[in-house]
């Protein structure tokens, strides 16, 4: 792997794979729905839409055709703490993949009549994620966990916020944060160091200096919060987020290792419990997030209404079981072997080394090899598990979100959970 600044501040971090043909190339930048300012709401994934729309250089139709052309791809995602534009290419056509991306986050133009058109599309995509239940209890889970913070905020914004949005604002937001000393460039694959920062040095020469102030994080809010969302569908979709540990940190590692064994795999608990011995689910797991200031742990199933209480039961027993007994030896045996042989397949995608590379650079400030990686799996013992455990199931501090017909079920819900209307049921 290697590392450079480019003459006007920007990032460049890289690794050659002997062996590939293709290239992965990503435009990492530190614009995410956290720092969005009063009636932003949405911003950053509504101009990461824009940028495709056409630049000084290039209409919409010409971005396609030349990537059709080479037979690449160009995408892009927004999250929390970022945004990604990102593409795949041959590696002789690199240098066409440099040059769009550096129009793309540089010189769009941000029509005016594109963004009327795209505010239809936004609100298209909010109103999916509406009627998406398994989508909805994860967001509103995780919205009533992060309550009064900024990782509280919808990265979609609300159709109303999007409305509002005008050319002037979504100028000013790119002003203060689409600039060179706030992005990484990431590369992965059939690429050769110095040809590399000779092209990106050639093809992104943009100045400026973010503007982006420090976000306040109070982390999440102590307490109980629950959503039940009535909706005529077949299955209820319950949504929990538990108290979790920020990226990292030696905790994070113990969580991962923690969550895989609990619901993230066939033989996790509550996969065998719930579906293999019970029946009473097809889709049942747990994940955990991490942020560079906080984290959480989810756990989600979806199940038959006549069946809501009896799996919330269920997934609240295990989460009280491993609290009191932990793990065994051989769970964070088995956890270990799965997620080393996860990561280390994954590294055979150069899509997925320039991601790895890109978003650990821009938001820790460095990368980690692939024996680092490791060594921080395999390193993690039992006292590390027991010593995260205690938040990891604490279940005074969740948040709950349950989609679906929960009319009769309601009750025994909150009773499972805890919740009641002083809590913060909604």
């Amino acid at each position: 792997m290697f590392s450079a600044k480019l003459p006007n501040g920007l990032t460049v971090v890289g690794e050659t794979m002997p062996g590939y043909r293709s290239v992965s190339m990503g435009v990492w930048i530190n614009a995410g729905s956290v720092y969005e300012r009063g009636g932003e709401l949405g911003a950053a994934h509504f101009i990461e839409h824009m940028l495709f729309k056409g630049t000084k250089k290039r209409s919409a139709s010409d971005i396609a055709e030349e990537m059709d052309a080479v037979g690449g791809n160009l995408n892009a995602f927004t999250s929390k703490e970022c945004t990604c534009f990102y593409g795949r290419v041959l590696g002789r056509d690199t240098d066409v993949l440099a040059r769009i991306l550096s129009d793309l986050v540089f010189d769009s133009l941000l029509d005016e009549g594109d963004i009327e058109r795209e505010k239809g599309v936004v609100c298209e995509e909010i109103s999916m994620t509406e009627d998406s239940p398994e989508d909805l209890a994860a967001e509103k889970s995780i919205s009533g966990f992060y309550e009064g913070d900024p990782l509280e905020r919808p990265i979609l914004g609300t159709a109303r916020s999007v409305r509002a949005f005008d050319r002037d604002q979504l100028v000013r937001y790119m002003r203060r944060l689409y600039t060179p000393d706030n992005m990484v460039i990431a590369a992965a694959g059939d690429i050769e160091e110095k040809a590399l920062i000779d092209l990106l040095s050639e093809s992104f020469t943009a100045e400026g200096k973010a503007e982006r102030e420090p976000v306040e994080f109070s982390f999440h809010r102590p307490g109980k919060r629950a959503f039940f969302i009535p909706k005529d569908i077949e299955q209820v979709h319950i949504s929990v987020c538990l108290p979790g540990f920020k990226k990292d940190t030696k905790e994070n590692y113990a969580q991962l290792l923690f969550s895989n064994a609990f619901g993230g795999s066939m033989s996790s608990r509550l996969f065998q419990r719930i579906r293999e011995e019970s029946g009473l689910a097809y889709s049942v797991y747990s994940y955990p997030t991490a942020f560079m200031h906080s984290g959480f742990l989810t756990m989600y199933a979806g199940t038959g209404p006549e069946n809501a209480v009896t799996v919330a039961r269920m997934m609240m027993d295990e989460v009280e079981s491993v609290r009191r007994s932990g793990l065994k030896k051989e769970e964070l045996s088995r956890a270990k072997d799965q997620l080393i042989s996860s990561f280390l397949m994954a590294q055979e995608s150069t899509a997925a080394r320039s991601s790895a590379i890109g978003r650990a650079q821009l938001l820790r400030g460095s990368h980690l090899t692939e024996d680092e990686v490791i060594e921080r799996i395999s390193s993690v013992t039992m006292d590390d598990i027991a010593a995260v455990l205690p938040t990891l199931t604490n279940t005074e501090d969740i948040s709950v979100a349950a989609v679906g017909r929960i009319a009769k079920s309601e009750k025994e819900l909150k009773s499972i959970f805890g919740i009641d209307r002083k809590d913060g049921s909604k």
